[in-house]
């Protein structure tokens, strides 16, 4: 092996981790699940019912494309705004694992998080435009401006800043009704429309109420560094014992509204039920119970992962709607 050809060899591997750091920067896996979230919805929710109902939408795959790229840019600013602010509390929880300062200037995470704010803020803009709704463009723009406020400021205000992340978790759901069901709306399709952007609203309920418990189950993992640099977050407010007992009560919320919503509108349907109950229900009884009895960091870390995967499986139900929707 000759010398060029190892020094390419070690420039192809520098790339490689380069690529990874701003990978994990982004949180590409978050990105990935708000995309396939936004994908669902247009292609396993909306285009299977456009010749057998009412139902008409606003966007080709060109537009939709571009709605998708606007959400996911203005998602990876945000967590790179986040990153900056933290990098004092990750010292702290999570070590390994800060990025800003260390392997990756905060000069250069600034500058990617103005090129990704301009461009998600463009394409929401331009998209806008595209489909003669110019005023839409302003829900970009204050997307953008909850994400920098979240980060520097929300954060550390009691559940403030929960709620707040929270609410835009669910609205990258919603956004995707606005742009596809709200321009087209007639006399003669608004009960359909209204159908499916009312199951829209229960979707974004379920992520608005899984992310909140999410975040309080990250304080309470977190609560070491966020003393530290002087966050007011709710188990450092209230104890975390005081807490933990908070993230309990509400975990039941999702269990009693999950179950509800499979007993009055998929009863009917033995597949959808059995998926609701062991993929979507049963995990969340079983965080309730290591909610009940969660005293160190690594099962508000355990809870807190689990909840991704409640997150994913409650999305991935879309898929069922072909089959509910027809024979209902």
């Amino acid at each position: 092996m000759t010398l060029k050809t190892i020094y390419h060899k070690l420039n192809t591997i520098n790339q490689q981790l380069n690529t990874l750091k701003y990978l994990q920067l982004i949180r590409w896996k978050n990105l990935l699940m708000i995309a396939l979230v936004q994908v669902l919805i247009k292609y396993a929710l909306f285009e299977p019912f456009l010749k057998t109902t009412n139902l008409t939408i606003t966007l080709n795959w060109f537009g939709f494309s571009l709605l998708v790229l606007a959400t996911v840019s203005l998602a990876a600013a945000g967590n790179i705004i986040n990153d900056i602010f933290d990098v004092e509390t990750d010292k702290v929880n999570k070590p390994n694992q800060v990025l800003v300062g260390k392997t990756i200037s905060e000069k250069t995470a600034y500058n990617l998080f103005i090129i990704l704010n301009v461009v998600g803020v463009a394409i929401g803009f331009y998209l806008s435009n595209l489909i003669d709704r110019s005023g839409f463009s302003a829900l970009f723009i204050l997307v953008s401006a909850l994400l920098y406020i979240y980060a520097s400021y929300l954060k550390q205000m009691v559940l403030v800043g929960n709620i707040v992340v929270s609410l835009l978790v669910a609205f990258s759901i919603v956004i995707v009704g606005l742009y596809e069901l709200l321009p087209v709306i007639t006399p003669e399709n608004q009960p359909t429309q209204t159908t499916f952007f009312e199951i829209l609203l229960d979707y974004a309920k379920f992520a608005f109420i899984i992310n909140l418990i999410r975040e309080i189950a990250k304080d309470l993992e977190d609560i070491d560094g966020d003393y530290k640099v002087g966050m007011n977050t709710l188990p450092i407010a209230i104890g975390r014992e005081r807490a933990s007992r908070v993230l309990f009560a509400l975990m039941i919320v999702p269990v009693l509204g999950v179950a509800y919503y499979v007993l009055e509108n998929l009863y009917k349907h033995q597949i959808a039920v059995g998926y609701f109950l062991i993929l979507v229900i049963g995990p969340l009884i079983y965080l309730c119970i290591k909610a009940f009895s969660a005293k160190a960091k690594k099962d508000y870390h355990h809870i807190s992962q689990v909840l991704k995967l409640v997150m994913l499986f409650g999305m991935l139900s879309l898929l069922l709607y072909k089959y509910i929707l027809i024979t209902k």
